[in-house]
Order: C-alpha cells, then structure tokens, then sequence
C-alpha cells in the first residue's frame, strides 16, 4: 500500500500542476525577498526599478523611461518626484534638446544602485552557486523553453 501511495505521491509531483506551483512560489518568494531588500533602501519596487534602469542606462528622459517600463508618462512622473525628493535622482536639462529633460542618479543614488547590483551578485551566487555548468545550462535551457511559451501566451492574453 506504502508503494502505491509513494508511487501516485511521485507522479503528482511532477506534474505540469506540481510545476506552476513551484514556480508561482519561486515567483512569490522572490517578490517578498525583493520587497524586504528595496524596503531597506528606501525604495518602492517600482523606484527600484527606474534606478535600475537609470544605472544599467544612463542618464534618460522621463519619456524613455515610460517606455521601457511600460507605464505612463504620469506614472513615471509620479515615481521621479518621489524618487527626486529622496535624493535619489535630479532632473537636468536635456544637452542637446531644450525641450527634453533628463532623468539622472545623484552621488547617493548611484551609491544605492550599485548596492543593490552587488545584492544581485551575491543572491545570483546563494541560488545558483552550487550548481554545476552542465546543471545550470539545462537549468536555463529549461527555463528559456518556459519563458517563451509564457510570453506567447501573455502577448496572446493581450492581443497582440
């Protein structure tokens, strides 16, 4: 009976159910362990995000970053003040374009940035440090196979 029961217990648990589940609490965790650390910088994730974008980039316009993360110009409006006001970020005049205004780390802002690159290095090493090249590369081919199907399905769920 023990043998039946381990057998029906395994097949459940690898299933396409089992799978989704694993993952929504690989995505939930992953969500609370970001929240906990952007918290303790002062950060929202969203403002989280635009000082990601602003290290990786470079000094943008309000409407680049719009674009990029897919919200509104309002929106991004909203998150620069808040971001403006914590001394992370300033507002410069465009150089080359009167019209435009620039979106850009201060000394504490970039100082906070490259905080949380070096949080992303070392959280990069405690998951996936112990794995093997071959483990990793199956890992990700894996993963790569279900990203895509999620973005079908997603662009799909939004008509595009």
């Amino acid at each position: 009976m023990n043998d039946i029961h381990n057998e029906e217990a395994s097949e459940e648990s690898v299933s396409p159910e089992a799978a989704l589940g694993r993952v929504m609490e690989l995505s939930f965790l992953m969500a609370a362990d970001m929240d906990a650390g952007q918290a303790k910088l002062g950060l929202t994730r969203a403002r989280a995000t635009i000082m990601w974008q602003l290290h990786h980039s470079g000094p943008t316009t309000q409407r680049a970053l719009s674009d990029a993360l897919k919200v509104t110009p309002r929106n991004i409006t909203g998150l620069v003040d808040a971001l403006e006001g914590g001394n992370f970020v300033v507002r410069t005049p465009h150089p080359t374009d009167r019209r435009a205004i620039l979106v850009k780390l201060t000394d504490h802002g970039a100082q906070t940035a490259a905080s949380m690159e070096t949080g992303w290095h070392e959280f990069a090493g405690q998951l996936f440090g112990h794995l093997s090249g071959a483990e990793l590369e199956a890992f990700l081919g894996t993963l790569d196979g279900v990203l895509e199907r999620l973005r079908t399905v997603v662009a799909r769920s939004l008509g595009a």
